[in-house]
């Protein structure tokens, strides 16, 4: 007798997780969609974590283990994904938890909308100064409650990619070959899993509900560590690899990438500090300048000041390096521009102007 697969697969990588693991599990354990296998991925825990997830196993049939040595994020979510049965794939971090209802939501609206993946809002989540739950509005300048198609509707690239308050059609992922970087010891690497969903996505659905809690406060995350300073290029590197492999990097996704690539780029940059912030900011600089000498971002595709910050960075006179050290004036030469005039700034990487605003010198 063939054994009935499950609507919905969970996948939750587990990592030193023992202080939340147990609210994470257990949240999805009493979800009002019973049928569901939830693939818990131990990655070499060296605390209790293991522990935890075995006295779920042991009670609650649905649960299985994955216990691996530690090999990184990236691997224990193919890992998770090789091992999956469900119709949908939804995933949870194990210092996350959901809503009792949340899948039972999500499937009934992708079954609705027959949708490659659904996506909702999510709540942030603290505990340090009581308990607090803030709803973050990240979909709320796409279209929702419709079918769309990503590449139609671009705006969704530069919403927080948040894999985990989604669900996704498993034989979509796998026509698609959508996987994860296995880059060890890595991090960010659902900013290549979120691209490669809405490059590849026909039917997406989205909805400004909310039902997973995104915990802000965990002093381990991987989003706090200044340590893995070069993780967001690698994830831009395999998003290339894997537009050139399907036949699909033209001219407008390279632009798309260009301009995406420079909000990350950016957002990385200001989080480091000291010699980190300085060799990142020297990638940076190399990175973009074929990109703007193919004009594939122009001053018109984003807003002055971002712009000029990006020029200032690439200045072959180590211009940002001095603003860094207090040595330039930032406000002077952000806003009075007085490092650039649009002509030097086209000048220097070979650009024909395409713009008419007028630049002080």
């Amino acid at each position: 007798m063939t054994k009935k697969l499950p609507k919905l697969s969970v996948l939750v990588p587990c990592y030193n997780v023992k202080k939340y693991v147990d609210q994470c599990l257990a949240s999805i354990a009493n979800q009002t969609l019973k049928d569901i296998e939830i693939i818990c991925i131990n990655d070499g825990s060296t605390d209790s974590t293991l522990d935890i997830i075995k006295k779920y196993a042991d009670s609650d049939k649905r649960f299985v283990i994955i216990d691996k040595q530690n090999e990184g994020y990236g691997k224990s979510m193919n890992r998770g994904l090789d091992a999956a049965t469900g119709e949908y794939i939804g995933i949870v971090e194990s210092d996350d938890w959901i809503d009792a209802d949340m899948f039972e939501n999500l499937v009934k609206i992708a079954d609705d909308a027959n949708a490659d993946v659904v996506k909702s809002n999510f709540f942030t989540y603290t505990t340090t100064n009581g308990e607090n739950n803030v709803l973050c509005k990240s979909l709320n300048l796409c279209p929702m409650n419709k079918v769309i198609k990503p590449m139609e509707n671009t705006e969704v690239f530069f919403c927080t990619p948040s894999i985990w308050s989604a669900i996704y059609r498993r034989q979509f992922l796998l026509d698609n070959r959508i996987r994860f970087l296995e880059s060890p010891g890595a991090s960010y690497q659902d900013t290549g899993f979120n691209f490669k969903v809405w490059a590849c996505a026909e039917r997406a659905y989205l909805t400004p509900n909310a039902w997973l809690h995104y915990r802000c406060d965990n002093e381990n995350s991987s989003v706090k560590s200044t340590g893995k300073v070069f993780c967001v290029c690698d994830e831009y590197d395999e998003i290339e690899r894997f537009l050139d492999e399907r036949g699909t990097y033209d001219n407008d996704m390279h632009k798309l990438v260009a301009y995406l690539k420079m909000r990350t780029y950016f957002w990385n940059l200001n989080r480091l500090g000291g010699d980190a912030r300085t060799k990142f900011g020297e990638r940076f600089a190399s990175e973009f300048k074929p990109i703007i000498s193919n004009r594939y971002l122009t001053h018109r595709a984003v807003d002055d000041r971002s712009w000029y910050k990006l020029m200032i960075l690439m200045h072959p006179r180590n211009v940002f390096y001095r603003i860094m050290r207090g040595l330039v004036n930032l406000k002077a030469a952000f806003l009075k521009k007085r490092i650039y005039g649009k002509r030097a700034i086209y000048y220097l990487f070979g650009c024909v102007p395409v713009y008419n605003k007028k630049v002080n010198n």
